[in-house]
């Protein structure tokens, strides 16, 4: 089926597609003519809410002009180089740590902690192939249909020695007001994910992945306020975006503007969030 899907991919509707994948991943029918569920809005405004500008701030490069001038540099990752395509990579002379991403996808990240035990093969053969994808085919995420693919490096980050891992703070915010936080930690070891409000209140659902596990909860970061005000700055006069934020040393940095979590396909576990947390999507007229 899966198979199936990817080849038909190129050849059928936006709208359709959407439907017969949704299906596919959720084992529900697709309602976007009366959309109420996190999903079939995100769906929607997929195929109806389409802003040449949301292009750019789905470009991981384009997007950092945009934080410059609404927050400022200080919130930006420091940026070490930019290349057009693979072979511009000095490979030899890269920094012993440092993180290599795509422009114009999602997940295309390679973090090198340790360049002595970097392997170049490895990284080059995951570059080709994503420089080669155009992720708005996987899930008519239209943003991402006229990015120009280029790699940038960023230098590496990290907030605590002992743990090389970033926590994801995730906002989800709903026209400039965020109302739930999604926190991500042990991506390469133990994950779990978790949700709070914005009192901090650790949340009984958790998504968007089916095997996402809750932990016992966390602290409330010492920044969160600032979190939520730079999450409120970005995320004005869009229905929904989840503006992506790291703390590291105390200090927040940005990490992404996501339109369209989990390409829509995710779900909140229990089953009720989606809607409840749809309610909260105003789509626009």
């Amino acid at each position: 089926m899966k198979n199936t899907i990817e080849l038909l991919s190129h050849k059928i509707p936006d709208s359709l597609y959407l439907n017969i994948k949704h299906k596919y991943h959720t084992g529900e029918k697709l309602n976007l003519s009366n959309p109420k569920t996190f999903s079939e809005k995100i769906h929607w405004l997929k195929l109806n809410h389409r802003k040449n500008l949301y292009s750019e701030y789905c470009d991981k490069l384009l997007v950092r002009s945009h934080i410059s001038k609404d927050l400022g540099d200080d919130y930006l990752i420091p940026l070490i180089d930019v290349y057009e395509n693979i072979d511009q990579i000095d490979w030899d002379n890269l920094p012993e740590k440092f993180v290599l991403k795509c422009t114009h996808g999602s997940g295309c990240n390679i973090i090198c902690n340790d360049k002595s035990n970097f392997n170049i093969a490895d990284a080059k053969n995951k570059l080709k192939k994503w420089m080669r994808r155009n992720w708005y085919w996987y899930g008519r995420e239209w943003p991402y249909k006229f990015i120009e693919p280029k790699i940038i490096l960023e230098k590496y980050m990290v907030d605590n020695i002992e743990d090389t891992s970033l926590t994801d703070y995730k906002f989800y915010c709903f026209d400039g007001s965020p109302k739930y936080c999604q926190v991500i930690r042990g991506r390469h070891s133990d994950e779990t994910i978790d949700f709070y409000d914005t009192e901090w209140n650790h949340m009984e659902f958790t998504g968007l992945k089916k095997t996402a596990k809750k932990s016992s909860g966390m602290p409330k970061p010492n920044n969160h306020a600032e979190m939520l005000d730079v999450s409120s700055k970005l995320s004005e006069g869009i229905p929904f975006v989840r503006v992506d934020l790291y703390s590291i040393q105390r200090k927040v940095y940005f990490g992404e503007l996501t339109f369209f979590p989990q390409s829509g396909f995710g779900e909140f576990i229990p089953k009720e969030w989606n809607k409840k947390i749809g309610e909260l999507i105003k789509l626009p007229k």
